[in-house]
């Protein structure tokens, strides 16, 4: 699975660090990446290291809402020519749809869905990473409360320039614990932010994605849709990792059968386990390795009990997710989290 994101995604770190009263360039050099990146957007980063500086960076300032600051400033032009193919599609939904299509051209390791329940719209979002830590000894990632506050906050952003600035979701939502301060969040997001969550995303009206766009522009979308187009990493994404995002989103909702996964992909199921098979993998195989990279993150990083992180992961009872545990990591998740605690 691709795991490298657009540079274009630290638009803003430099001045929002300053602002803590950091050094960008020191930062960007402990966590291996040259300060240059900043002036060349197009290039593709490495998802752990960016992941990892804005981590550090969020520590250092003391900043809870650092990635969410960043965020908030970005435009559709910060995209490239996905954002002026997003800027005049006829509809926010369809500017929605180009997004998810050509996420792969600007962050390998985000998942992305929509959901329509009730005359409302749920905007799934969720971060991957390349694998998880064997055992209890080993290091975890770093967190990724930054990258997912960061990823949550230019959707919304994106979303109030398509929508205009009057625009509030129904409610902007995150899977980990708030902070002791959420004032700064609040004043970016709107009182409708909410933590401890089933999922990490925005939820809005439906009436709005689908109001006409009365600056779009067809011609000019089609252009730049061929510009988009003739750019590397813009093709499709292997099955592979159609089928890791998919199940990424799917398995706190406890639908995430090769049935339901292959109707999220819009294929049937045999074609979906034929071309998986093609590349090597299965889908048992593929669902156990996102929930090892979801437990991770969610035992080691989180604050909920242990019976939710066993429903987020698909299981029906905290038993079964234990024994689960023991077999891939050679510990209990709660010795985990107990040794995690004692570092």
């Amino acid at each position: 699975m691709s795991s490298l994101v657009r540079a274009a995604s630290l638009t803003g770190y430099a001045e929002a660090a300053r602002q803590a009263g950091l050094n960008p360039d020191r930062l960007l050099l402990d966590a291996g990446l040259a300060p240059s990146v900043l002036h060349e957007p197009d290039l593709m980063l490495p998802v752990e290291r960016v992941r990892q500086l804005l981590a550090d960076t969020a520590e250092q300032a003391g900043d809870p809402a650092f990635g969410l600051r960043m965020a908030m400033p970005r435009r559709l032009s910060n995209l490239g020519p996905v954002g002026l193919v997003l800027r005049d599609q006829p509809s926010a939904r369809q500017a929605l749809a180009v997004l998810m299509r050509y996420r792969g051209a600007l962050n390998g390791a985000l998942a992305m869905s929509l959901e329509d329940q009730c005359g409302q719209v749920l905007v799934r979002e969720e971060l991957l990473h390349a694998g998880a830590a064997a055992s209890c000894g080993q290091a975890s990632h770093p967190s990724t409360r930054q990258s997912m506050e960061l990823a949550v906050g230019v959707l919304f952003a994106l979303l109030r320039q398509l929508l205009g600035c009057g625009w509030r979701p129904q409610r902007v939502c995150f899977m980990h614990a708030a902070p002791r301060d959420a004032s700064a969040h609040q004043q970016l997001l709107g009182a409708q932010v909410a933590f401890g969550q089933a999922f990490n995303g925005i939820v809005c009206l439906a009436s709005e994605l689908d109001a006409p766009n009365p600056g779009a522009d067809p011609q000019m979308a089609r252009y730049a849709q061929r510009l988009l187009e003739a750019l590397p990493g813009a093709g499709p994404c292997s099955t592979v990792d159609e089928v890791q995002r998919a199940v990424a989103l799917l398995l706190p909702s406890g639908r995430c059968s090769i049935e339901q996964v292959a109707a999220h992909l819009g294929l049937l199921p045999r074609t979906v386990q034929r071309r998986l098979a093609e590349q090597g993998r299965s889908f048992s195989d593929l669902v156990n390795d996102m929930r090892m990279t979801l437990a991770q993150r969610h035992v080691l990083q989180g604050q909920r009990p242990l019976t939710d992180v066993a429903a987020l992961l698909g299981f029906a009872a905290l038993s079964g997710f234990s024994r689960w545990y023991q077999q891939q990591f050679n510990c209990s998740p709660s010795q985990r989290r107990a040794a995690q605690g004692a570092r």
